[in-house]
Formats: structure tokens, sequence, C-alpha cells
């Protein structure tokens, strides 16, 4: 079509709305394709056709389409995702909130159980061939587009022209209208250093090749420039944020790995700032498709390792999530992310992480033993895979209930994890028994936590022990042979019931310190190995033992935990090490004698006691 031509079906936007009758049902663009001009235009008439009509909305992000606007007897909303529009009116009965998976949603639409009468859709100005693209969100643009009897274009001149399934012609308008307002922009979220730990929690369990989403919001903002290092990350999600876009320019997304449009990453909405809509403008690298294509099960499940990552606001200890609600909930929520959560399933190594800080801004527990009077909860506790905190990461998946309340409260805030323990006994939840350290609870050393790579390519992850990694502790107990037992308690031990190995995994931080190894294993952490030391307080030196699975022994680990002990006691003001070794424990002895220290041994009864000084001493016995 011609310039001329086109421009022939320009009207002003009140001539749009003479073509509006009593009881319509219109659509409205969602987000930063909402038609904005169009809206005011309709929210300002005083027409006498402008009358009881039903508005819809995937999302309601706006600021003309607010609860003042929406007078019961003109206008009534009906959106799929309780954004921060829909959250405010729910409460006034004034909006109808459809639950739903977003997959659904265009079939719905294809059905005419909602009927479309009308539709004002945002586009970008025709090319000289006369098309125009979809723009920001493509949303559920075509299907709505075909359903309509009238199909007005917003023409904007300030959003991107996108590609993907987001070329219309400018034939399959009725009319157009100018738009004369700016689109919706959504700022940075400011990031304070409690959000930017969480971040760092969770980047820490994003591996190089997994295909992620995220939605918008402060932990998403810390977490692109926290995931800058990975490689060959590949994008497939709902929205596109300037955090994903920062994440693309540092070279991390490449989107090799992904199973379905590879190469490209792969969104139906952006949400951001001005200058992600200049980036997006004709920028090959994104790809925007109807969410039938982008929040379908069965092609999000098609990317090998994807990792689904939320902002919850609460987390209780059954491993239930409550998701945002009003102003700062601009995606989430339970309904919207139904198809993510089963396409993390169906996907080869998928998993799902929520992150959220162990207190809110009043200064609550966000960790709480159970949730009540919160609205937007998502109850499948099945689904919920990785929880992270500022103080760590708790992996629910495939654990007892006991197991995850145990994991929940060590990521907890510290002052609040005596009161959970005492909650979770009354409730049944842990045993009554269960042993809690406050002290330890502040004292725990997060910052040693660090990653090897050993012979054979083995990854394995070293942290101080946790009170929740007592299952884990006696699984690896049983692994050992009566020969590996004796050689680390230099007694036969048959069992190690409940009561024992708590003593043993609640450990008290100013006393004694304890690493654990682990490796991943279908989907879990498992503990290879675990050394520790007992300081005593009259001399100054730490008691030091070691036990290594059977099967990752010969690889260099206890050498490792050695010299990451011998750091982590110098930093703590130790004089040195003391340890028993028997006599037949040749291999224990070459990791001492591999230190940078010497030794001064004592043969007795079968037994080396050692005496390791962090100083350099002319008394050495080397033994044989």
């Amino acid at each position: 079509m011609s310039d001329t031509k086109w421009k022939e079906l320009i009207v002003p936007p009140k001539k749009a709305m003479d073509n509006i009758k009593p009881g319509m049902t219109i659509f409205l663009g969602s987000g930063v394709a909402e038609p904005r001009t169009l809206i005011k235009s309709l929210m300002d008439s005083d027409l006498s056709n402008v009358k009881d009509l039903e508005l819809v909305q995937i999302a309601s992000h706006s600021d003309i389409l607010s609860l003042k606007e929406l007078h019961y007897q003109n206008y009534r909303l009906k959106t799929f995702l309780s954004g921060w529009v829909a959250s405010e009116v729910a409460s006034a009965g004034q909006v109808d909130l459809i639950p739903g998976r977003y997959s659904q949603i265009p079939k719905m639409f294809k059905s005419e159980l909602i009927p479309i009468d009308a539709a004002f859709i945002q586009i970008t100005p025709p090319n000289e061939a006369g098309y125009c693209s979809l723009g920001p969100a493509t949303d559920v643009a075509r299907e709505i587009m075909e359903q309509a009897s009238l199909v007005v274009g917003e023409i904007n001149t300030q959003i991107p022209f996108t590609f993907g399934d987001t070329i219309v012609s400018v034939t399959d308008f009725d009319m157009l209208v100018r738009s004369t307002e700016p689109p919706i922009y959504f700022n940075r979220w400011p990031v304070d250093d409690v959000i930017d730990q969480v971040a760092a929690n969770i980047a820490s369990v994003i591996e190089d090749g997994d295909c992620i989403s995220f939605h918008i919001g402060s932990l998403f903002d810390a977490l692109g420039k926290r995931l800058a290092r990975k490689r060959h990350l590949g994008i497939h999600s709902p929205y596109f944020s300037d955090a994903f876009m920062e994440l693309v320019k540092s070279g991390a997304v490449t989107n090799y790995r992904k199973g379905v449009f590879r190469g490209k990453s792969l969104a139906s909405y952006a949400l951001g700032t001005p200058e992600l809509a200049k980036w997006l403008d004709r920028n090959p690298l994104v790809e925007f498709q109807s969410i039938a294509q982008v929040c379908s099960p069965t092609q999000i499940g098609s990317n090998p390792n994807f990792a689904c990552i939320f902002q919850a606001s609460k987390v209780d200890l059954y491993g239930r999530v409550a998701f945002n609600v009003g102003k700062g909930s601009l995606t989430s929520g339970p309904g919207a992310d139904a198809d993510l959560f089963t396409g993390a399933e169906i996907s080869r190594g998928g998993r799902t992480l929520f992150g959220l800080p162990s207190r809110d801004a009043e200064g609550k527990p966000n960790i709480v033993v159970i949730l009540e009077d919160l609205r937007n909860q998502f109850h499948m506790r099945e689904m919920i895979g990785m929880v992270a905190t500022e103080y760590g990461i708790a992996n629910l998946k495939w654990r007892s209930l006991r197991e995850r309340a145990q994991a929940l409260i060590d990521i907890a805030h510290p002052d609040d994890r005596g009161k959970l323990v005492e909650q979770a006994k009354a409730k049944k939840i842990l045993f009554p028994d269960q042993i809690f350290l406050s002290e330890s609870a502040h004292l725990y050393p997060m910052e040693i936590a660090s990653e090897h790579t050993f012979k054979g390519g083995i990854r394995v992850r070293f942290r101080a022990i946790k009170p929740s990694d007592e299952e884990k502790m006696r699984r690896l107990f049983y692994r050992f042979s009566d020969e590996t037992i004796y050689r680390r308690f230099f007694y036969n031990i048959k069992t190690m019931p409940h009561d024992k190995m708590q003593e043993y995994v609640n450990v008290d931080y100013s006393l004694m310190m304890s690493l654990v190894a682990l490796v991943k294993e279908s989907d879990q952490d498992k503990i290879i190995a675990e050394a520790r030391f007992a300081k005593d307080a009259h001399t100054s030196y730490g008691d030091v033992a070691f036990v290594v699975d059977e099967k990752y022994q010969g690889l260099g680990m206890a050498t490792y935990l050695y010299k990451m002990l011998t750091r982590l006691a110098k930093e703590r003001g130790l004089k040195g090490f003391t340890a028993e070794v028997l006599h037949a424990n040749k291999g224990m002895m070459k990791v001492f004698e591999r230190g940078a220290f010497h030794i001064n041994a004592q043969l007795r009864n079968g037994v080396y006691n050692l005496t390791i000084p962090f100083k350099a001493t002319s008394d050495v016995y080397r033994p044989e």
C-alpha cells in the first residue's frame, strides 16, 4: 500500500470512539504494547455510545486504566494476570480476574468463549511495503485481529520495530490513529546489598549452557550482572528486560544450546526503559512470538537445562510460596507462571528457583512456618525446586517435609531460626529433640564456599556444614566400609541414628570448623567428604580429622580440604593442628606430609600422634 493510501486510514481518536457501541467487548494491548492514546480517549469520552463496555487485557499495568477511571456503569475489566491495576481494583469488585495458563489464552480467544468486538492494537509506522511491527509485545494480537469486527491501530513512532511473529499489514486495520502518548516504560529497580547476595546465591547454581527465564525487578537486575561471566546461556522467557539486554551485551548469551529458536532470545513482551526499546529496534538477536509459543510447556521443555527464576514474597516451611501483589508485582503470579513450572519439569535438567530476602522491608520474616492470609499463593509445593535468600540456597526437590523445613530454616534470618525451630516442633514438622545452636546461626561462615574441578572433570563444591545436612551425612556414613569407619573414629560404629548425627551436623562455629564436599547427582547435592577441626582453648591448636567417600578417594580431595582447613584455622588465630592417625593409614599420613608445615609425630600403640605447628620447626619426625 502506498504512503498516500494508508494515510487515508488515519482518523482522530474521537472518530474511532464514534464506532464503539454500548455493550461491546474491546481488547487492549498489554504492558508496553498498550495503545495509550486510544485508551485515554476511551476513558475521557462522554459520548452516549461509550457505555457499559467490557475491556479485556492480558495484564494491566496502566496509569490511565485505573480504579478511578473504571466506573462500574461504564467499564468493566477482564484480565488474566493480577498486575497492579487488577490487584487494585479486584478488592473493589470492578475486575474479573480469569485464572488460566498463559499458553491457553490464545486458544480461548479462538474459541470465542470471550467474543471480541473491537481491538485497539499498538503498531509501528508502516514501512515502504505497508507492513508494521507489533513492537515490544506480540501478546495475542493475531488471534484478536482475526476475530474483531473493528480493528484500530495506534501508530507509535517511539516503539521498536521487532522481528518474529510481529509483522502485520496496514490493510489489516479498519482505521488508524496517531499516538500522542509515550509508551509505558519501566525504570530499573534499585539493588541493595541483600538482594544482590540473593542474586549471587542463585547465580552460583546457574551453569554454562543453561536456558533461563526471569521477570523484572530488583532481584533480576542484580542477577543479570551476576550472570555476566557465564557462557552459552539461552533465553526463553515471556518477558525480555534491560537485565537480559545487558546479559546479551556481555557475551554470556549465545542461545546456541537451546532446543527451539536456536540462536535467538525468545520472548512475548519487552518491559523496560527507553534504552531497551532503542536496542530492540530491528535487532535480529531477539525473536518475539505469541504467548502460545513462548509459554507452551512443550516448547519450554524442549530446551535442556531450563532454569526458571522467580521472586517470591514469602515461603513457608512446607515449601509453599506467595508471590508479590500490588505495584511491585509486574508479571509474576501462579497462573501466569504455571506453564513455566510445567516446562521446567519437562526439560532435561530443568529446575525452578525462587529468590527473596530473609526479611521484608519492615523487618518481618519472609520464611514462616505456614502461609496465612496472603494472596497470590502457589500451593503446588511439589513443583518448588530451590529457594534462595542472602543466607544460601535450600534445595527442596524430592526432600521430605522435615528435610524441607530444616533446609529453609538454615537460610532464614539467623534471628528468626530459633522461633522457626520451636514452631516446627510444635507442628510436628521437626523431631521434638531437634538441636538448635543460636550463636552458631550468626557465626556460619558463608564466605568460605568455593568450587574446584578435580581430575576427570569432577566438579566439587565446598562449604561449611549445616544442620540440614543430617540426612546427607547419614547416607555418607552408611556408604563407608568398616575399615574406613575404624580409621576415622578408631572404633567400629554400626549405626548413626538421628540423635548422634544431628549432634555431628550442628556445629558451634566459635569452637569448630566443619567443611563438606558436594557433587551434583540426579538434581541433588551429595556429600562425598567431610573435614573438620575442633579448637583446644588451652593450646590454640585444632584437632583435625577427615573422611572421604571411597568412590572419590585418590583424587586429591583430602589434600584440598586440608589446605582449606589450614587457611581457615590460621585466619581464626590457631597456632597449628593436632591429629591422630592409625599407623596403617598411609594415605592420611601422605595428606599431612604434602602440607606446607613440618610434622612432629610420635607413634604410640599403633597410632601416630601428630602436632603440626603453623611455623617451621627443626624438631621434625618423618615417619616411614
